[in-house]
């Protein structure tokens, strides 16, 4: 009934909403200081959702999730051509079942940019050069897919956690996460560009080689990433395809028997295809491969494998957008886990600023070895939700 009266209400909502779209336009803040350009805007979302899942003691039913970041940044145009910055975003908000992908620190990324005709160079805390070109098929919304979701809806009561940080599926090679690093990425020539990145450790203190990270076993350290991605128009079609890669040492200090160093590379593509000037469909997917159980960098390992796969299609017309998606993954290791997902939603974008999306999506969790919290070796789980982002 829960999941009636949600779905009722968001369309209600979806169907009164076009009117007002125009009124609800925001801006970023900005000024000009001795010729920087100054931005602060921001992103927030919130979901309302009905979870089933199986009942336990210490389940907590609360069923509305959110979280809200702060962007900031700095640039500065020359006449020769050199653009120079310095952009941030800050995590102020986030609840158990909503965050980031960054550990759910407040600084997500504090980094520097310089960009000329040659190319762009960015150093700090941000993104990797795969995970920055990479290409995973076409969502409805970010946050609520079941590949590198940001806001879940499911808890497991034995750690009061979303459930699947236990493993998540994430087809993008993100192996250095926002640790500081320094990143090149030339310009983008006959539809090709390429990247690289070096991260010399696990350290968050905004520039490399401050710090080597959280002194803790198994920790990686020389991470090199690189990439490929080639995009372009095809008549009616646009496709996009990225193959990225991430090696890396283990410290020799803190490494333990049955761990190494990190090898990872995975593979992506969309293509989209106008059907007519409204409407648009969307097709792709992704594959990643690592020794890094459930992808944990921390985690590495000399036998064992991880893989994470994802599929989805999209088909938009006007401000409507339809999706589905599967996704599935399996990491070797103690206990074996395994993981398979499905989920459908339909979105409405009000403006450039506001977007609600209304889906269903599943869950099923196994392992080899043990229980999962309801006492099975296997575990399924559903929910419906309604979802609100803003982006400024």
């Amino acid at each position: 009934m829960k999941a009636f009266l949600l779905a009722g209400a968001a369309m209600a909502v979806l169907l009164a909403s076009p009117a007002l779209a125009d009124d609800w336009t925001l801006s970023p803040w900005s000024t000009n200081i001795s010729n920087i350009d100054v931005t602060v805007g921001g992103r927030a979302q919130g979901t309302a959702f009905s979870a089933d899942q199986p009942a336990a003691l210490g389940v907590d039913r609360t069923s509305a999730s959110g979280a809200a970041e702060l962007t900031a940044a700095l640039e500065r145009d020359y006449d020769s051509g050199l653009t120079i910055g310095l952009k941030s975003v800050f995590e102020v908000y986030h609840d158990r079942l909503s965050g980031d992908n960054y550990g759910d620190d407040l600084v997500q990324k504090v980094y520097a940019v310089g960009s000329t005709g040659l190319g762009r160079v960015e150093v700090g805390m941000t993104d990797g050069a795969a995970y920055a070109l990479s290409v995973t098929g076409p969502v409805v919304d970010e946050a609520t897919t079941i590949d590198n979701a940001n806001a879940t809806f499911f808890r497991d009561p034995s750690t009061g956690r979303a459930f699947i940080d236990a493993f998540k599926l994430n087809s993008a090679v993100e192996s250095s996460l926002n640790y500081a690093k320094l990143s090149y990425y030339t310009p983008r020539l006959f539809g090709i560009e390429l990247a690289a990145s070096y991260t010399p450790s696990e350290g968050k203190d905004v520039l490399p080689f401050v710090s080597s990270g959280p002194l803790v076993a198994n920790r990686q350290e020389s991470i090199w990433e690189g990439a490929a991605s080639y995009s372009d128009d095809l008549g009616p079609v646009q496709l996009g395809v990225y193959a990225g890669f991430a090696l890396a040492h283990a410290n020799a200090a803190s490494k333990t028997p049955g761990h190494e160093g990190l090898t990872e590379w995975g593979l992506g593509s969309e293509l989209d295809y106008n059907i007519n000037d409204d409407m648009k469909l969307a097709v792709g997917g992704a594959y990643r491969h690592s020794n890094a159980y459930t992808f944990d960098i921390n985690d590495v390992l000399a036998h064992g494998q991880t893989s994470s796969l994802h599929l989805s299609a999209t088909l938009s017309d006007g401000p409507w957008i339809a999706g589905g998606e599967f996704g599935t993954g399996n990491a070797d290791g103690a206990p074996r886990l395994g993981v398979h997902g499905a989920g459908v939603s339909l979105g409405y974008v009000f403006n450039a600023n506001w977007q609600a999306s209304l889906g269903w999506q599943q869950l099923n969790y196994s392992r080899d070895a043990g229980t999962f919290y309801n006492g099975a070796p296997r575990i399924r789980m559903d929910a419906v939700f309604l979802h609100l982002r803003l982006h400024i």
